[in-house]
């Protein structure tokens, strides 16, 4: 083992070769071999050797190995000498997760449950290619590019609180919409309002422990309540942005003489045209993101109200992304730095006081939104001051991927997953049972250990936990 043991949740990996920074890995020491096993600890190497990281290459307790740089990492340049990297980022731009609350126990809706999935199946497209009841020329897009979440409130999908609890109030103002390629454009037309496929779900869920009482009251969390998690992100249009810088930034590294380890990590000064017309289109895509997840709770609040024949109290609780790269000021050595901070596969975690949080929960900070995978649990947490000082205010996104697609349909049948799903009370609905084997709840670390390990590191904390009922997978 390469690693240092600083305390029991934190592991250093020391400065070694090209290595600017040292590593640091949030975990547990059981989930330590399997980091060394996947060779997580080479990548976190890897991304310490950016040009102008600053303080260390970070990586959460559900890192896995990712493109470059692991699912779960997290690394800060400046934003003055740094660079800007497609790989640290990931394929999905701006994939995230929104909880919304209601009303209603669960126990109120325990006889609907399998009517109410049914509806929500209808009425959100999900699978591979999968389009959506919104279809948008070109020039409407750009609109969707530069407006985001609010693009879609304006067009009548939602409600304009919706927005009051959504990060950077569903938009971000940094996004050029003329970056996106037309290939990229060519794929988001139709593809507002869908889940997509991979890990991407929609969950009916009850809140199932509190932790922290008044926290969870003042986000509108009671225990037995019913809620709605959605987790999906920019889709095909996304997945093209990257592709494309992916290949431009190639020839940008040779250009600005950036050698790495990892061709994967290619890159370009933040500062450099190359890497702005990356950033602006990485917030175009991060907009379609959070409008394609406003369009899905615009059509969740109309099924589950064509079952139920009333309101339900459908409010966002809180949006965040896990898949972005954001300028924000950080503290370095006693002096405010402007940063790029890079976040695959991992959250925001702003504590109390910081503008960033939405006003009505500022005295309390963020809601940090961790979900789990079908049979196993989510969690609400938030964010801390430890996190503000150590990971730039982030935390985990997730369980973590324990084996890969391709292992996990050597495990698990579909079928059979889906009646044991059913047999604990859980209502699944998928067009590919195929899909359901690859996400199996088996092929996931133990998202409760994965919480437990940010919790008792302090780099946020338990707010309540939720079980699934029923789940739309993509």
């Amino acid at each position: 083992m390469r690693f240092r043991k600083l305390d029991d949740f934190r592991w250093e990996l020391p400065r070694a070769g090209a290595m600017r920074v040292p590593g640091l890995v949030y975990a547990t020491e059981r989930m330590l071999p399997k980091f060394e096993a996947e060779k997580v600890a080479d990548q976190v190497a890897n991304v310490a050797c950016l040009p102008g990281i600053v303080r260390y290459s970070l990586a959460m307790p559900d890192a896995h190995w990712g493109y470059g740089m692991p699912v779960g990492g997290v690394a800060a340049t400046s934003a003055e000498d740094g660079v800007i990297s497609p790989g640290a980022v990931g394929y999905d731009i701006s994939c995230g997760v929104r909880l919304l609350r209601t009303d209603l126990k669960a126990a109120e809706v325990k006889a609907a449950v399998p009517r109410l999935m049914d509806a929500l199946f209808a009425a959100v497209p999900s699978g591979v290619g999968a389009e959506g009841p919104v279809r948008l020329g070109k020039e409407e897009l750009r609109k969707v590019f530069l407006k985001g979440a609010r693009w879609a409130v304006d067009k009548g999908y939602g409600e304009r609180g919706d927005l009051e609890n959504v990060e950077d109030g569903g938009a971000l103002s940094d996004a050029d919409p003329e970056r996106p390629s037309p290939r990229a454009v060519e794929r988001g037309q139709n593809q507002l309002g869908t889940l997509g496929s991979g890990n991407h779900f929609l969950e009916l869920q009850e809140v199932a422990e509190v932790f922290e009482p008044g926290t969870a009251a003042l986000f509108g969390l009671f225990p037995g309540q019913l809620v709605l998690l959605i987790h999906t992100g920019s889709r095909g249009c996304g997945y093209q942005i990257c592709d494309d810088f992916l290949r431009s930034m190639q020839s940008a590294a040779r250009k600005y003489g950036i050698s790495l380890p990892d061709r994967q990590l290619c890159c370009a000064p933040f500062s450099s045209p190359e890497g702005q017309a990356y950033y602006g289109a990485m917030c175009a895509g991060a907009n379609f993101a959070r409008a394609n997840r406003q369009v899905i709770t615009h059509l969740a609040r109309q099924a589950l109200f064509r079952v139920l024949g009333r309101d339900l109290g459908l409010r966002v609780v809180y949006d965040v992304a896990h898949n972005l790269c954001q300028v924000e000021e950080h503290e370095v050595d006693g002096k405010l730095r402007r940063l790029c901070v890079h976040r695959k596969g991992a959250t925001h975690a702003f504590p109390a006081g910081r503008p960033e949080v939405p006003a009505a929960y500022r005295t309390v900070g963020q809601p940090v939104l961790v979900p789990g995978s079908m049979g196993t649990a989510s969690y609400v947490l938030v964010g801390t001051e430890a996190a503000m000082k150590e990971t730039w205010g982030t935390t985990a996104h997730g369980a973590g991927r324990m084996m890969s697609r391709t292992q996990a349909l050597k495990q698990v049948q579909g079928r059979e997953l889906l009646n044991q799903l059913k047999r604990q009370g859980i209502e699944v609905r998928t067009d590919s049972l195929r899909g359901l084997a690859e996400e199996a709840p088996c092929a996931y670390k133990d998202v409760s250990e994965v919480v437990e390990a940010c919790h008792r590191s302090g780099i946020s904390r338990k707010v309540a936990r939720m079980r699934p009922i029923g789940v739309v997978k993509g």
